[in-house]
Protein backbone atom coordinates (compact mmCIF):
# COMPACT_ATOMS: atom_id res chain seq x y z
CA UNK A 1 0.00 0.00 0.00
CA UNK A 2 1.31 3.45 -0.92
CA UNK A 3 0.85 6.31 1.56
CA UNK A 4 1.37 9.79 0.11
CA UNK A 5 1.99 13.17 1.78
CA UNK A 6 3.36 11.45 4.87
CA UNK A 7 4.96 13.75 7.48
CA UNK A 8 8.47 12.83 8.62
CA UNK A 9 8.67 12.70 12.46
CA UNK A 10 12.40 13.20 12.79
CA UNK A 11 13.43 16.86 12.89
CA UNK A 12 11.55 20.12 13.16
CA UNK A 13 11.45 20.56 9.37
CA UNK A 14 8.48 18.13 9.46
CA UNK A 15 8.78 17.43 5.73
CA UNK A 16 5.28 16.57 4.56
CA UNK A 17 5.91 15.20 1.06
CA UNK A 18 7.08 11.67 1.83
CA UNK A 19 5.79 8.59 0.02
CA UNK A 20 5.85 5.45 2.14
CA UNK A 21 5.15 1.97 0.84
CA UNK A 22 3.97 -0.68 3.29
CA UNK A 23 3.51 -4.41 2.82
CA UNK A 24 1.98 -6.77 5.36
CA UNK A 25 2.45 -4.36 8.27
CA UNK A 26 6.04 -3.48 7.36
CA UNK A 27 7.52 -0.38 5.77
CA UNK A 28 9.41 -1.49 2.66
CA UNK A 29 10.19 1.78 0.88
CA UNK A 30 10.39 5.50 1.63
CA UNK A 31 10.70 8.19 -1.05
CA UNK A 32 11.68 11.87 -0.62
CA UNK A 33 13.04 11.43 2.91
CA UNK A 34 16.61 12.30 3.93
CA UNK A 35 18.96 9.66 5.37
CA UNK A 36 17.85 10.51 8.91
CA UNK A 37 14.17 10.24 8.04
CA UNK A 38 14.76 7.03 6.11
CA UNK A 39 16.48 5.52 9.12
CA UNK A 40 13.56 6.35 11.40
CA UNK A 41 11.00 4.78 9.07
CA UNK A 42 13.08 1.77 8.11
CA UNK A 43 14.62 0.94 11.50
CA UNK A 44 14.31 -2.76 12.09
CA UNK A 45 11.18 -3.43 14.15
CA UNK A 46 13.13 -6.14 16.00
CA UNK A 47 14.92 -3.39 17.94
CA UNK A 48 11.69 -2.19 19.53
CA UNK A 49 10.65 -3.42 22.92
CA UNK A 50 7.76 -5.84 22.54
CA UNK A 51 6.46 -5.40 26.08
CA UNK A 52 7.29 -3.42 29.24
CA UNK A 53 10.48 -4.40 31.05
CA UNK A 54 11.38 -3.97 34.71
CA UNK A 55 14.63 -4.18 36.61
CA UNK A 56 14.99 -6.92 39.24
CA UNK A 57 17.98 -7.94 41.40
CA UNK A 58 18.73 -10.64 38.84
CA UNK A 59 18.40 -8.36 35.79
CA UNK A 60 15.72 -7.24 33.34
CA UNK A 61 12.47 -9.19 33.11
CA UNK A 62 9.25 -8.72 31.18
CA UNK A 63 6.27 -7.08 32.84
CA UNK A 64 2.61 -6.78 31.95
CA UNK A 65 1.30 -3.43 30.81
CA UNK A 66 -1.04 -3.33 33.79
CA UNK A 67 1.82 -3.92 36.22
CA UNK A 68 3.87 -1.21 34.49
CA UNK A 69 1.06 1.33 34.80
CA UNK A 70 0.36 0.33 38.41
CA UNK A 71 4.02 0.76 39.36
CA UNK A 72 4.32 4.09 37.53
CA UNK A 73 1.27 5.45 39.36
CA UNK A 74 2.69 4.18 42.66
CA UNK A 75 6.05 5.89 42.03
CA UNK A 76 4.52 9.22 41.04
CA UNK A 77 2.02 9.30 43.90
CA UNK A 78 4.70 8.37 46.40
CA UNK A 79 7.05 11.17 45.32
CA UNK A 80 7.23 14.54 47.04
CA UNK A 81 8.80 16.27 44.02
CA UNK A 82 8.49 14.22 40.82
CA UNK A 83 10.15 15.35 37.58
CA UNK A 84 8.39 14.77 34.25
CA UNK A 85 10.96 15.22 31.49
CA UNK A 86 11.30 14.85 27.71
CA UNK A 87 8.14 15.35 25.61
CA UNK A 88 9.83 16.64 22.43
CA UNK A 89 9.45 13.31 20.62
CA UNK A 90 5.72 12.88 21.09
CA UNK A 91 2.55 14.57 19.90
CA UNK A 92 0.83 17.57 21.43
CA UNK A 93 -2.12 15.61 22.79
CA UNK A 94 0.23 13.54 24.98
CA UNK A 95 2.12 16.67 26.01
CA UNK A 96 -1.07 18.28 27.30
CA UNK A 97 -1.77 15.24 29.48
CA UNK A 98 1.76 15.55 30.88
CA UNK A 99 1.19 19.18 31.89
CA UNK A 100 -2.09 18.29 33.61
CA UNK A 101 -0.35 15.42 35.39
CA UNK A 102 2.49 17.62 36.65
CA UNK A 103 -0.05 20.09 38.05
CA UNK A 104 -2.02 17.44 39.91
CA UNK A 105 1.18 15.89 41.30
CA UNK A 106 2.69 19.24 42.29
CA UNK A 107 5.80 18.28 40.33
CA UNK A 108 8.08 19.78 37.71
CA UNK A 109 7.68 19.37 33.95
CA UNK A 110 10.48 20.19 31.54
CA UNK A 111 11.41 19.37 27.95
CA UNK A 112 14.61 19.06 25.94
CA UNK A 113 14.24 22.80 25.30
CA UNK A 114 16.19 23.46 28.49
CA UNK A 115 19.32 21.88 27.00
CA UNK A 116 18.99 23.13 23.42
CA UNK A 117 17.03 26.27 22.47
CA UNK A 118 16.04 27.41 25.95
CA UNK A 119 18.32 30.46 25.52
CA UNK A 120 16.41 31.32 22.34
CA UNK A 121 13.15 31.48 24.27
CA UNK A 122 14.70 33.60 27.03
CA UNK A 123 15.95 36.09 24.45
CA UNK A 124 12.62 36.17 22.63
CA UNK A 125 10.87 36.87 25.94
CA UNK A 126 13.11 39.92 26.37
CA UNK A 127 13.10 41.49 22.91
CA UNK A 128 10.50 39.68 20.78
CA UNK A 129 10.71 37.43 17.75
CA UNK A 130 10.91 38.91 14.22
CA UNK A 131 9.96 35.60 12.61
CA UNK A 132 8.01 34.26 9.66
CA UNK A 133 6.97 30.93 8.15
CA UNK A 134 9.38 28.78 6.16
CA UNK A 135 7.08 29.31 3.19
CA UNK A 136 7.86 33.03 3.27
CA UNK A 137 11.58 32.25 3.30
CA UNK A 138 11.24 29.82 0.40
CA UNK A 139 9.31 32.24 -1.79
CA UNK A 140 10.93 35.57 -0.90
CA UNK A 141 14.41 35.28 0.64
CA UNK A 142 17.35 36.22 -1.57
CA UNK A 143 19.81 36.03 1.35
CA UNK A 144 20.02 33.26 3.96
CA UNK A 145 22.32 33.30 6.99
CA UNK A 146 23.08 30.10 8.95
CA UNK A 147 24.76 30.99 12.24
CA UNK A 148 26.01 28.17 14.46
CA UNK A 149 23.97 25.71 12.42
CA UNK A 150 24.90 22.90 10.03
CA UNK A 151 21.65 21.96 8.27
CA UNK A 152 23.28 19.62 5.73
CA UNK A 153 23.98 17.21 8.59
CA UNK A 154 21.34 18.11 11.19
CA UNK A 155 18.36 19.12 8.98
CA UNK A 156 19.31 17.58 5.61
CA UNK A 157 16.29 18.78 3.61
CA UNK A 158 16.11 22.29 5.07
CA UNK A 159 18.17 23.81 2.26
CA UNK A 160 16.46 21.86 -0.53
CA UNK A 161 12.91 22.57 0.69
CA UNK A 162 13.11 26.08 2.07
CA UNK A 163 16.31 27.94 1.18
CA UNK A 164 19.32 27.34 -1.05
CA UNK A 165 18.15 24.76 -3.57
CA UNK A 166 14.45 25.47 -3.90
CA UNK A 167 12.54 27.70 -6.30
CA UNK A 168 10.80 30.79 -4.97
CA UNK A 169 7.51 32.26 -6.15
CA UNK A 170 8.85 35.82 -6.07
CA UNK A 171 12.34 34.94 -7.31
CA UNK A 172 12.78 34.43 -11.05
CA UNK A 173 16.03 32.51 -10.69
CA UNK A 174 16.03 31.49 -7.06
CA UNK A 175 19.04 29.18 -7.20
CA UNK A 176 21.25 31.88 -8.74
CA UNK A 177 19.74 34.91 -7.00
CA UNK A 178 19.81 33.52 -3.47
CA UNK A 179 23.03 34.07 -1.50
CA UNK A 180 24.08 32.01 1.54
CA UNK A 181 26.23 33.17 4.46
CA UNK A 182 27.49 30.64 7.02
CA UNK A 183 29.00 31.60 10.38
CA UNK A 184 30.68 28.91 12.46
CA UNK A 185 33.77 28.05 14.50
CA UNK A 186 34.80 25.38 11.97
CA UNK A 187 34.33 24.69 8.27
CA UNK A 188 31.26 22.46 8.09
CA UNK A 189 29.63 20.79 5.10
CA UNK A 190 27.17 23.67 4.96
CA UNK A 191 30.07 26.13 4.82
CA UNK A 192 31.29 24.43 1.65
CA UNK A 193 28.23 25.62 -0.28
CA UNK A 194 28.16 29.13 1.18
CA UNK A 195 28.82 32.27 -0.87
CA UNK A 196 30.50 33.74 2.21
CA UNK A 197 31.91 31.82 5.17
CA UNK A 198 32.81 33.56 8.42
CA UNK A 199 35.18 31.57 10.60
CA UNK A 200 35.02 32.93 14.13
CA UNK A 201 36.87 32.05 17.30
CA UNK A 202 35.08 29.89 19.84
CA UNK A 203 32.90 32.06 22.07
CA UNK A 204 33.20 35.05 19.72
CA UNK A 205 29.58 35.12 18.53
CA UNK A 206 28.51 38.01 20.75
CA UNK A 207 31.44 40.18 19.68
CA UNK A 208 30.87 39.54 15.96
CA UNK A 209 27.13 40.21 16.25
CA UNK A 210 27.88 43.45 18.10
CA UNK A 211 30.33 44.50 15.40
CA UNK A 212 27.79 43.85 12.65
CA UNK A 213 25.17 45.84 14.56
CA UNK A 214 27.57 48.77 14.85
CA UNK A 215 28.34 48.66 11.13
CA UNK A 216 24.66 48.54 10.18
CA UNK A 217 24.08 51.56 12.42
CA UNK A 218 26.81 53.48 10.60
CA UNK A 219 29.46 53.14 13.32
CA UNK A 220 32.02 51.20 11.29
CA UNK A 221 34.82 53.54 12.40
CA UNK A 222 34.55 52.02 15.88
CA UNK A 223 35.34 48.48 14.68
CA UNK A 224 38.94 47.22 15.23
CA UNK A 225 40.95 45.44 12.52
CA UNK A 226 39.76 42.02 13.67
CA UNK A 227 36.87 40.85 15.84
CA UNK A 228 37.00 37.30 17.21
CA UNK A 229 39.25 36.31 14.32
CA UNK A 230 37.11 38.00 11.64
CA UNK A 231 38.63 40.86 9.67
CA UNK A 232 36.94 44.24 9.50
CA UNK A 233 36.88 44.00 5.71
CA UNK A 234 34.82 40.82 5.82
CA UNK A 235 32.46 42.27 8.42
CA UNK A 236 31.87 45.32 6.24
CA UNK A 237 31.22 43.06 3.24
CA UNK A 238 28.74 40.91 5.17
CA UNK A 239 26.88 43.94 6.52
CA UNK A 240 26.58 45.37 3.02
CA UNK A 241 25.26 42.06 1.65
CA UNK A 242 22.59 42.03 4.36
CA UNK A 243 21.56 45.65 3.79
CA UNK A 244 21.24 45.14 0.04
CA UNK A 245 19.10 42.00 0.33
CA UNK A 246 15.43 42.34 -0.59
CA UNK A 247 14.45 39.73 1.98
CA UNK A 248 16.90 38.14 4.41
CA UNK A 249 16.40 35.09 6.62
CA UNK A 250 18.56 34.43 9.67
CA UNK A 251 18.68 30.84 10.99
CA UNK A 252 20.62 29.97 14.14
CA UNK A 253 21.42 26.69 15.84
CA UNK A 254 22.86 25.29 19.03
CA UNK A 255 26.29 26.49 17.99
CA UNK A 256 25.19 29.90 19.24
CA UNK A 257 22.66 28.97 21.96
CA UNK A 258 24.97 26.61 23.86
CA UNK A 259 28.19 28.60 23.77
CA UNK A 260 29.58 31.46 25.84
CA UNK A 261 26.95 34.17 26.08
CA UNK A 262 23.96 31.82 25.87
CA UNK A 263 20.70 33.78 25.56
CA UNK A 264 22.56 37.10 25.26
CA UNK A 265 23.89 35.87 21.92
CA UNK A 266 20.35 35.34 20.70
CA UNK A 267 19.22 38.70 22.03
CA UNK A 268 22.09 40.31 20.13
CA UNK A 269 21.10 38.41 16.97
CA UNK A 270 17.49 39.54 17.28
CA UNK A 271 18.61 43.13 17.73
CA UNK A 272 20.85 42.79 14.66
CA UNK A 273 17.79 41.66 12.71
CA UNK A 274 15.89 44.67 14.09
CA UNK A 275 18.68 46.96 12.87
CA UNK A 276 18.61 45.36 9.41
CA UNK A 277 14.86 45.92 9.25
CA UNK A 278 15.62 49.65 9.17
CA UNK A 279 17.10 49.05 5.71
CA UNK A 280 15.30 46.01 4.29
CA UNK A 281 13.19 43.01 5.36
CA UNK A 282 14.88 40.47 7.65
CA UNK A 283 13.54 37.62 9.78
CA UNK A 284 14.96 35.15 12.30
CA UNK A 285 14.17 31.48 13.02
CA UNK A 286 15.75 29.03 15.50
CA UNK A 287 16.76 25.69 13.97
CA UNK A 288 14.80 23.50 16.37
CA UNK A 289 15.90 19.88 16.60
CA UNK A 290 13.28 17.34 17.74
CA UNK A 291 10.23 17.23 15.51
CA UNK A 292 7.88 18.49 18.23
CA UNK A 293 10.06 20.40 20.67
CA UNK A 294 8.36 23.59 19.49
CA UNK A 295 5.02 21.89 20.11
CA UNK A 296 5.78 21.34 23.79
CA UNK A 297 6.64 25.03 24.19
CA UNK A 298 3.30 25.95 22.59
CA UNK A 299 1.25 23.48 24.65
CA UNK A 300 2.99 24.37 27.90
CA UNK A 301 2.58 28.11 27.27
CA UNK A 302 -1.14 27.77 26.53
CA UNK A 303 -1.72 25.77 29.70
CA UNK A 304 0.64 27.38 32.22
CA UNK A 305 1.79 30.69 30.77
CA UNK A 306 5.37 29.42 30.53
CA UNK A 307 7.14 27.47 27.75
CA UNK A 308 9.21 24.91 29.70
CA UNK A 309 10.78 24.17 33.13
CA UNK A 310 7.49 24.71 34.98
CA UNK A 311 7.29 23.90 38.70
CA UNK A 312 3.90 23.26 40.37
CA UNK A 313 5.18 22.62 43.90
CA UNK A 314 3.58 25.87 45.13
CA UNK A 315 0.16 24.90 43.85
CA UNK A 316 0.56 27.21 40.86
CA UNK A 317 2.87 27.45 37.88
CA UNK A 318 6.34 28.81 38.67
CA UNK A 319 9.06 29.30 36.03
CA UNK A 320 12.72 30.08 36.56
CA UNK A 321 15.14 28.32 34.16
CA UNK A 322 18.35 27.49 35.99
CA UNK A 323 16.31 26.66 39.08
CA UNK A 324 13.31 24.76 37.74
CA UNK A 325 14.98 23.10 34.72
CA UNK A 326 15.61 19.35 34.73
CA UNK A 327 19.42 19.36 34.81
CA UNK A 328 19.53 21.69 37.79
CA UNK A 329 16.88 19.81 39.76
CA UNK A 330 18.65 16.48 39.18
CA UNK A 331 22.11 17.91 39.92
CA UNK A 332 20.82 19.35 43.22
CA UNK A 333 19.12 16.01 44.00
CA UNK A 334 15.79 17.73 44.58
CA UNK A 335 13.50 15.32 42.76
CA UNK A 336 12.71 11.90 44.22
CA UNK A 337 11.14 10.29 41.14
CA UNK A 338 11.30 10.83 37.39
CA UNK A 339 9.09 10.03 34.42
CA UNK A 340 10.96 10.27 31.11
CA UNK A 341 8.79 10.52 27.99
CA UNK A 342 10.13 10.38 24.43
CA UNK A 343 13.65 11.46 25.35
CA UNK A 344 17.10 10.12 26.29
CA UNK A 345 18.47 12.41 29.02
CA UNK A 346 21.21 9.99 30.13
CA UNK A 347 22.87 10.41 26.73
CA UNK A 348 23.11 14.19 27.06
CA UNK A 349 22.90 15.33 30.68
CA UNK A 350 25.95 16.06 32.88
CA UNK A 351 27.17 13.12 34.97
CA UNK A 352 25.88 14.53 38.29
CA UNK A 353 22.37 14.77 36.87
CA UNK A 354 22.53 11.28 35.34
CA UNK A 355 23.91 9.81 38.56
CA UNK A 356 20.89 11.06 40.51
CA UNK A 357 18.60 9.73 37.78
CA UNK A 358 19.91 6.27 38.61
CA UNK A 359 19.44 6.78 42.35
CA UNK A 360 15.70 7.53 42.23
CA UNK A 361 12.75 5.53 40.84
CA UNK A 362 12.74 6.32 37.12
CA UNK A 363 10.21 5.20 34.52
CA UNK A 364 10.74 5.68 30.80
CA UNK A 365 8.02 5.69 28.13
CA UNK A 366 9.76 5.11 24.80
CA UNK A 367 9.56 2.58 21.94
CA UNK A 368 13.26 1.70 21.95
CA UNK A 369 15.86 0.91 24.60
CA UNK A 370 18.43 3.70 24.84
CA UNK A 371 21.09 5.04 27.21
CA UNK A 372 18.47 6.09 29.76
CA UNK A 373 17.17 2.51 29.92
CA UNK A 374 20.24 1.58 31.97
CA UNK A 375 19.14 4.02 34.69
CA UNK A 376 15.46 3.08 34.75
CA UNK A 377 13.45 0.82 37.00
CA UNK A 378 10.83 0.36 34.33
CA UNK A 379 10.38 1.06 30.60
CA UNK A 380 7.07 1.02 28.73
CA UNK A 381 7.17 0.70 24.91
CA UNK A 382 4.68 2.72 22.88
CA UNK A 383 3.76 3.44 19.29
CA UNK A 384 5.95 5.82 17.27
CA UNK A 385 4.22 9.08 16.40
CA UNK A 386 4.19 9.44 12.61
CA UNK A 387 4.45 5.69 12.01
CA UNK A 388 1.89 3.86 14.16
CA UNK A 389 0.46 6.80 16.08
CA UNK A 390 -0.96 10.15 14.99
CA UNK A 391 -1.12 13.57 16.57
CA UNK A 392 -0.30 17.27 16.28
CA UNK A 393 3.24 18.59 15.87
CA UNK A 394 4.73 22.05 15.36
CA UNK A 395 7.31 22.85 12.71
CA UNK A 396 10.32 24.98 13.65
CA UNK A 397 8.49 28.10 12.39
CA UNK A 398 5.47 27.46 14.62
CA UNK A 399 3.16 26.00 11.98
CA UNK A 400 1.03 23.11 13.36
CA UNK A 401 1.02 19.97 11.20
CA UNK A 402 -1.04 16.83 11.70
CA UNK A 403 1.22 13.78 11.77
CA UNK A 404 -0.31 10.63 10.31
CA UNK A 405 -0.37 7.00 11.36
CA UNK A 406 0.43 4.62 8.49
CA UNK A 407 0.57 1.30 10.38
CA UNK A 408 -1.13 -0.44 13.27
CA UNK A 409 1.40 -2.59 15.09
CA UNK A 410 -0.66 -3.04 18.22
CA UNK A 411 1.34 -0.79 20.53
CA UNK A 412 -0.49 1.63 22.85
CA UNK A 413 0.15 5.29 22.09
CA UNK A 414 1.70 7.83 24.45
CA UNK A 415 -1.79 9.28 24.87
CA UNK A 416 -3.19 5.87 25.86
CA UNK A 417 -0.52 5.22 28.50
CA UNK A 418 -0.32 8.74 29.90
CA UNK A 419 -4.11 9.08 29.86
CA UNK A 420 -4.52 5.96 31.99
CA UNK A 421 -1.76 7.03 34.41
CA UNK A 422 -3.33 10.48 34.71
CA UNK A 423 -6.80 8.99 35.30
CA UNK A 424 -5.46 6.82 38.10
CA UNK A 425 -3.59 9.73 39.69
CA UNK A 426 -6.73 11.90 39.63
CA UNK A 427 -8.71 9.15 41.30
CA UNK A 428 -6.09 8.79 44.03
CA UNK A 429 -5.89 12.56 44.52
CA UNK A 430 -9.70 12.86 44.23
CA UNK A 431 -9.33 15.69 41.74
Amino acid sequence: MLHEDVVCPFCACLCDDLKVETDNGTIVKVDNACDLGNHKFLTDDDHRLKEPIRRTPSGWTSATLQHAIDRTVEILLGADRPLLYGWSGTHGEAQSIGVHMAEVLGGVIDSTTSVCHGPSILAIQEVGHPGCTLGQVKNRADLVVYWGANPIEAHPRHMSRYTTYTDGFFLDRAFKERKVIVVDIRRTQTAEVADEFILIKKGGDYAVLSALRAIVRGKSDMIPATVAGVTKEQLLRIAEMCKKAKFGAFFFGMGITQTQGKYKNIRNAIELVDELNRHTKFTLTPMRGHYNVYGFNEVCTWMTGYPYAVDFCRGMAFYNPGETSAVDILARKECDACLVVASDPAAHFPKDAVRHLGEIPTVQIDPYPNTTTAFCELQIPVAVTGIDAQGTSYRMDGVPIRVKSILNRGYPTDTDILGEIYRRIKEAKRV
